[in-house]
């Protein structure tokens, strides 16, 4: 039997790696439990790994699977939160099925080249490939594929060689994983942080340092919404 606290978290994980591949951060779990502290966090993830519901990924930070869900996981007895959430996801779903070919469940997305999850390189702009994309993993609005490379990422559960879905926005929020166009000519794949008057381009790796720029220098070109993998 789960408390009310840890079905919430239990499926606040589930509904985050269904809908973008990436577990949220202990920050995000936090705010969405409106917990004062992580520390609630980690305990709440320990009763679940201990009930075999959550596993942990070895070797990956912040890499969480879900093993199984509760038996009362039905839309009609979530809590509210996470029934507005499937609520949301059903009507979303629908909207895209104009936007399917063939009467499948993919939509062809435009590859537009490779991005650098490490060093920040130029992306190439090759609208003649095409990938095809779940199509439960968009919502509305503009997508389009990029190829990453590096390994900057890699705790956030992001590894060389996946293909990252991007949304194409000029707005992001604290936190958000981000195509940023650095200084004009350079895009990276990083966490965004503001902080006062400066922007810093976070790494989720600790081999690699967060980068500082003044807000002028940084504009950004999409927030990332899911992740493909080939095995």
């Amino acid at each position: 039997m789960l408390t009310r606290k840890q079905y919430e978290l239990l499926m606040f994980i589930h509904d985050r790696l269904q809908d973008s591949g990436v577990s949220p951060s202990f920050e995000e779990m936090k705010e969405a439990l409106d917990l004062k502290s992580k520390s609630g966090i980690h305990r709440l993830i320990t009763g679940l790994e201990e009930r075999g519901f959550l596993r942990r990924l070895p070797n990956r930070a912040r890499a969480l699977e879900v093993v199984r869900l509760p038996e009362n996981s039905a839309p009609e007895q979530l809590p509210i939160r996470n029934r507005r959430v499937d609520m949301l996801r059903q009507k979303e779903v629908g909207s895209r099925k104009s936007m399917m070919r063939g009467g499948g469940n993919t939509v062809q997305l435009s590859l537009y080249g490779r991005i650098a999850a490490g060093t920040p390189i130029e992306a190439l702009r090759d609208h003649s490939m095409l990938v095809d994309v779940p199509a439960t993993l968009l919502g509305r609005g503009d997508h389009y594929a990029l190829e990453v490379e590096g390994d900057s990422m890699v705790d956030a559960g992001i590894l060389d060689g996946d293909t990252v879905i991007i949304e194409r926005t000029e707005h992001a929020s604290t936190g958000d994983i981000v195509v940023a166009l650095v200084e004009g000519h350079e895009v990276t794949l990083k966490r965004l942080r503001r902080k006062g008057d400066s922007v810093a381009l976070e790494p989720a790796n600790q081999n690699y340092e967060t980068r500082i720029y003044r807000p002028d220098q940084v504009s950004v070109q999409g927030r990332l919404v899911g992740l493909l993998r080939k095995y």
